[in-house]
């Protein structure tokens, strides 16, 4: 038979996951990204990868030895303060507990790069037009001007995905929280309060006024600090900020979180660099589609929701895999899509829905009805473990059965 052209757009998490796998069964597809390189910008943060979900797609990828190579293990600890630096819980893993290391995101994107055969990755390829030819074939055209057609189009781009115009006329809601990215450089020695305060994990403070910090340990000595607040996305307009102006913006910084102790302050005032705005979106949750031969979704572009509970990248990965595995195994693309989108739908609408609640409850400037309390972690990591245990399990019997 001839193999089926395979077209993916997005070289993030997911797409980059299920083209490796694909690759393992001897598949040729072709990922494009609008990124001019794998390292072009700055991916952002850390990320912690679950037992029950990014672990097992990188186990079958047979890369977890690439990943406990980079991944922080200690990275698991987390604290809540409250705005005056008071501890309110505190997380430390067991010793041989792995349910959740934590790898800085380029880190990750790189590692999955470089598993993959040369020329895999078309970079600097922006889709501009995906169009159905018939017979499921779609049309891609990218702002460089190559076109090319696939049998299957596998939209792993992200948040404002072109290709999930292909199948739902579902957009990204903004969820009302904005926040500014900051880092902290060679941290123990430059901002060792900052450090202390971080530990080796996360930190997370909210004053119950719709204003938190969060800050994460990252590798290389950086921690990377978000200083979130509930706003409208024009807040910088509105308020006269120019973002540019580190100075104004620390000036605003204090006004707003003038409430925040002096112990609390450098982790919204002490940053390398400048601040970068970012803000909070979500698809509707749970979402659905109706089939269309020779398209389908991963990651973000299927599920963007609140990173609360740290699931989207789980998920891409999982979503990659899966997927590959499902056309490698079923009798048709048609046949591998709908098996792949009947275990996604579900596990990803819940997650997506639990997310974006704990963001608002976090987030809440009234008192909710129900106390927001720190998450037990330890609990956390064992139901990791014992949801990846039973993955395993199901997928064994359902190979016996096929």
């Amino acid at each position: 038979m001839t193999p089926p052209r395979i077209a993916i757009v997005g070289g993030g998490p997911a797409g980059l996951m299920c083209a490796h796998i694909l690759q393992g069964y001897g598949m040729e597809p072709a990922v494009y990204d609008t990124d001019a390189a794998v390292d072009a910008r700055d991916p952002g943060g850390t990320l912690d990868l679950h037992a029950d979900s990014g672990q097992i797609a990188l186990e079958d990828a047979g890369l977890m030895d690439a990943f406990r190579a980079l991944a922080r293990v200690e990275g698991q600890a987390k604290s809540r303060r409250d705005h005056h630096g008071t501890v309110l819980a505190e997380f430390t893993p067991t010793e041989g507990d792995e349910a959740a290391p934590e790898i800085d995101r380029g880190q990750l994107r790189t590692m999955l790069y470089k598993h993959l055969r040369p020329g895999t990755v078309r970079w600097g390829h922006k889709l501009v037009h995906a169009t159905p030819v018939g017979g499921g074939t779609h049309r891609l055209e990218f702002a460089n001007g190559v076109g090319t057609e696939a049998d299957l189009v596998i939209g792993a781009d992200g948040a404002w995905s072109p290709v999930r115009r292909l199948l739902t006329d579902a957009v990204p809601r903004y969820l009302g929280v904005c926040f500014l990215d900051a880092r902290f450089d060679d941290v123990d020695t430059h901002h060792p309060e900052i450090a202390a305060i971080v530990g080796e994990g996360h930190m997370f403070s909210t004053d119950g006024n719709g204003r938190a910090v969060i800050v994460q340990r990252n590798s290389n000595g950086v921690v990377r600090g978000y200083v979130a607040f509930r706003a409208e996305l024009d807040w910088p307009v509105r308020s006269g900020v120019d973002l540019t102006d580190r100075k104004a913006v620390r000036s605003y910084l204090l006004r707003e979180f003038s409430g925040w102790s002096a112990v609390m302050r450098p982790l919204i005032t002490d940053n390398d660099g400048d601040y970068v705005p970012r803000s909070f979106w979500a698809l509707p949750a749970p979402l659905t589609w109706d089939h269309i031969p020779g398209v389908t979704l991963i990651g973000d572009a299927a599920h963007l929701m609140a990173p609360f509970g740290g699931h989207g990248t789980n998920l891409a990965l999982l979503d990659g895999a899966e997927l590959a595995h499902a056309i490698e195994k079923g009798n048709s693309l048609d046949d591998a899509i709908a098996r792949y989108e009947a275990a996604m739908f579900p596990r990803s609408g819940e997650l997506a829905v639990n997310s974006n609640t704990a963001l608002t409850r976090f987030f809440a400037t009234t008192p909710p009805d129900v106390p927001h309390l720190p998450p037990d972690h330890a609990r956390e990591h064992q139901n990791y473990q014992t949801r990846a245990a039973e993955y395993r399990r199901q997928r064994a019997e359902d190979e016996r059965r096929s």
